[in-house]
This record gives structure tokens, C-alpha cells and sequence, in this order.
């Protein structure tokens, strides 16, 4: 039986975008079948011209809740994801306090977001100095994989791995065969860095301490890693071109390793950044232009597995945007909401037709997460995630239209591509361009759902 039809004349299937009706029943697509069928007993949608796409997936969330709720929360984290037609996010282990580094940690952590979800959330684990022990009861409590850092987390409560700690915890990653999340920075390049002196308010001095060289280090050594202990291995938000080819050549040897990158690396160039723009540092940094371009040239070639956000929220006086100063300002960037028109504005911009947006934002980071024939894709079986928006339409980006809850991003002020107009998640309206917030229908997701 079919509950809900929605229906348009642009709908991305599998094979291709055409006219198509969407049949949902129970929260799943029974059928995509030809526009005009339609059962009289199903309640209709009309989607129109609006481009009906699989619901975003974004699998690099730091929501940030316990603990720093001040920073953002389940509520709005998720009234923001909606709003950006993200219909599934995975939450990071930090920024909240406890780190999801135990099961008593995740259940602290499920316990403040049951409820408050307006889109489908999971949980990743934290690999931390000292708990190896954790992994395997995290595991089998359902997280989707493990998230290290190789340097400083920014967060005394989610301390970095030495070389050490990852060989100690890799018998238990292997047994399971965990996906292991890397931020790839290498602390002896950054040390090194760390010398050059320069203007804090200038972006060129901020840059300079976060080289090159301190990601495709990190890089050389996690393939060696992965290699030697068959692990998956995942590069989170890579920045530069030379780890691109690093990966490549490893994935060629058949070391399992996938990489992701962000809106930001994508959509601006170090050049540009003003001084005292501390609402573009991140790390690693935004870098030159030529870095900008090779990534979009690698996604072309599917050299990179997804674009993600990377949703690191603050409140607006920790980027200390008034002193300018790189050095002692909050890093990170909030883009949940703006991931489809600040990359279809990209894409549009190289030529890229929007179908290609799809492999990148939804079934990418599905096959990432586990979630291959759950989410990420229009096909029969699927959770009824759908995402309706206009590639034609343009916007402003502007503090009142942000759902997050601090509106602070260097897209402030852009001209993005890309209206979404509604959100559907299992078939439910999630929401709707200028409509009051739906109510929170969202599931925790685990990895052992079926």
C-alpha cells in the first residue's frame, strides 16, 4: 500500500533525472514509477519543477551537545541540516563534554538528543590516548566508526594520538573492522612551523603554521598504517592537492583508505581572505587557489568520497572577529545549512550539472557511514529521504535565514545558488521554506539498524 506519492517533472533516480512519482509506504520507497501513477487513496505532493534529489547525508557534524550547548545543540544542529536538505548527519565525538569515548558517554550523549532531532542522527566514537579497551563495546553499541586526531584537538577532554596509541588500538580496529576518521595534521611539521613570526592579523601568518606538509605527512604515515594493519582508513577534510595524489597512488596499491573534503576548501582561496577574517580560519587552513581547483578536479576524476561539512560552531565571541587575531580565535566553520547551494554554486560555476552534486552529498557519505541501500539514493527500498530545491534560484546569505545557532560563517553576505523548498524525511515533511518548524521527527540512528 502506498501512503504518500511525491511527484516531479526533474527527479534524480539512479538513471538519471526525469519526470517520475516517488510511492512511499511506511516511512520507505515501495516504487518510483512513471508521473501518472498515482493511487487515488495516496495523499499527493506535487514537487513541480523543483528538482526532487536523495536527502543530503553529512557524516562530519560537530554538534557539540552536552557540554557546550551554548556552542549549538541537537535542536538547532538539526533545524539547520533540514533547512540545507540534509536529511542524515553523524555527530563527532567532540566537542561535548563527556567525548564520546565510552558507552556511558554515548548513552549521556543519546540521552540529550532523543527527541530533539529534526533529522536522522548517528554517533561516531572517539579514539583517545588510553582507550583502546573502548572501542569494541563502542562498536557493538552502534557507533559508525572512530574519529582520531593526530594533533591537538583544540579541546583539552579529546586529547591526540602519538603513533603508539594507534598501533596499540589497531589489533582491536582490525577485528572489527572499524572505519578509523583521521584529522591529518603531523605535530613535528607543525612544530616546525610554529617558529615563523608574522602578523597574527593576517591570514598569511595563520597559513604559514598549518603547512602543507603537516597534512601530507600525517597522510604518508596513515597509509602505512592502514597497509600494515588492513585497516580502513579515512582522511577528514583534505585541504591540499599533494594528499590527493598521495591517496590515489595508495588506493591503487589497494591500501583501503577514503577522504573527504569541505564546502570551505572549495569555495574560497587564501588570497582572498581579508585580514582579521577570523570567520575563515579553520584547520587545516584554506589554502591557495590552485588547491581549490584540484579539488574540484579531483571529484570530477571521484578521487574524493563525499563533501562534508565539517560543522565546527561557535559563538561569536570566540572568533574574536573584533581583534582579528588568527592565532587565538576559535577554528572552525559553520556551513550545516549551506553545503548544497555553496557547492552547486561551485559546480555550476565549472560546469558541473547538478546530477553530479548527488554522488558527493548524499550517496558518497552514505557508502562512508554504512549506509548503502538505506540512504543516499531515490531507489525502492531506501528510506524516503528527499530533498526538494531549485538549482535556477539564487539567495543571500543572511543571519535571519541560518538555523544554527550562531549566524556566523564566512558565507555571510554571498550570493549562493540553490533554493531548497522542502525537506522530506521518510516521507514526513521535515521542512519547508518559510513554513514554521516541523516537529523533531528524526531517529538516532545506530549501525546495527537494518
Amino acid at each position: 500500500m502506498t501512503d504518500v506519492v511525491i511527484r516531479g517533472l526533474r527527479v534524480l533516480t539512479p538513471e538519471g533525472v526525469h519526470a517520475a512519482a516517488i510511492h512511499v509506504a511506511e516511512g520507505r520507497i515501495a516504487r518510483v514509477s512513471a508521473f501518472d501513477d498515482v493511487p487515488s487513496s495516496a495523499s499527493l505532493v506535487e514537487a513541480g519543477e523543483a528538482l526532487v534529489f536523495p536527502g543530503l547525508v553529512d557524516t562530519h557534524v560537530h554538534v557539540n551537545e552536552p557540554g557546550r550547548t551554548e556552542w549549538e545543540g541537537f535542536a538547532t544542529a538539526t533545524r539547520a541540516a533540514a533547512a540545507g536538505g540534509v536529511t542524515t548527519l553523524l555527530d563527532m565525538p567532540l566537542n561535548s563534554i563527556p567525548p564520546t569515548t565510552n558507552v556511558a558517554a554515548l548513552e549521556v550523549k543519546r540521552a540529550a538528543a532523543l527527541g530533539r532531532c529534526a533529522v536522522d542522527t548517528g554517533f561516531l566514537g572517539g579514539l583517545i590516548p588510553g582507550n583502546a579497551a573502548e572501542l569494541a563495546p563502542l562498536h557493538l553499541a552502534g557507533v559508525f566508526g572512530f574519529k582520531c586526531f593526530l594533533c591537538p584537538s583544540g579541546v583539552a577532554e579529546f586529547p591526540p594520538v602519538s603513533p603508539r596509541d594507534m598501533h596499540e588500538a589497531a589489533p582491536s580496529l582490525a577485528a572489527l573492522d572499524a572505519l578509523l576518521m583521521v584529522h591529518a595534521e603531523w605535530p613535528p611539521a607543525l612544530e616546525h612551523a610554529a617558529g615563523a613570526s608574522g602578523d597574527p592579523r593576517s591570514y598569511a601568518t595563520w597559513l604559514a603554521g598549518r603547512p602543507v606538509t603537516a597534512e601530507t605527512d600525517a597522510v604518508r604515515f596513515l597509509i602505512g598504517f592502514a597497509r600494515e594493519w588492513g585497516l580502513r582508513v579515512h582522511v577528514v577534510h583534505v585541504s591540499a592537492s599533494e594528499t590527493l595524489e598521495l591517496i590515489a597512488a595508495a588506493r591503487a596499491e589497494g591500501v583501503r583508505m577514503t577522504a573527504e573534503t569541505c564546502p570551505h576548501y572549495l569555495g574560497f582561496a587564501a588570497e582572498e581572505i581579508p585580514d582579521g577574517a577570523t570567520e575563515f580560519k579553520c584547520a587545516p587552513p584554506i589554502r591557495e587557489a590552485r588547491h581549490r581547483e584540484e579539488l574540484w578536479e579531483a571529484l570530477a576524476r571521484d578521487q574524493l568520497d563525499a563533501v562534508v561539512s565539517d560543522h565546527s560552531p561557535v559563538p561569536a565571541a570566540m572568533k574574536l572577529r573584533e581583534e582579528g587575531d588568527f592565532l587565538r580565535a576559535w577554528g572552525g566553520i559553520a556551513s550545516l545549512q549551506l553545503r548544497l547551494p555553496a557547492i552547486w554554486t561551485g559546480a555550476r560555476a565549472r560546469g558541473y550539472p547538478p546530477e553530479r552534486l548527488a554522488a558527493w552529498l548524499c550517496a558518497g557519505p552514505a557508502r562512508l557511514a554504512g549506509l548503502t541501500g538505506r540512504k543516499g539514493v531515490i531507489a525502492a527500498g531506501h528510506d524516503a529521504d528527499l530533498v526538494l530545491w531549485h538549482p535556477e534560484k539564487e539567495f543571500v546569505v543572511n543571519d535571519t535565514i541560518l538555523r544554527q545557532r550562531h549566524p556566523i560563517t564566512p558565507w555571510l553576505g554571498r550570493t549562493l545558488a540553490g533554493v531548497v523548498e522542502a525537506t522530506y524525511l521518510r516521507g514526513e515533511l521535515a521542512y519547508a521554506c518559510g513554513a514554521a518548524d516541523q516537529p523533531a521527527r528524526g531517529r538516532l540512528l545506530t549501525r546495527l539498524d537494518s
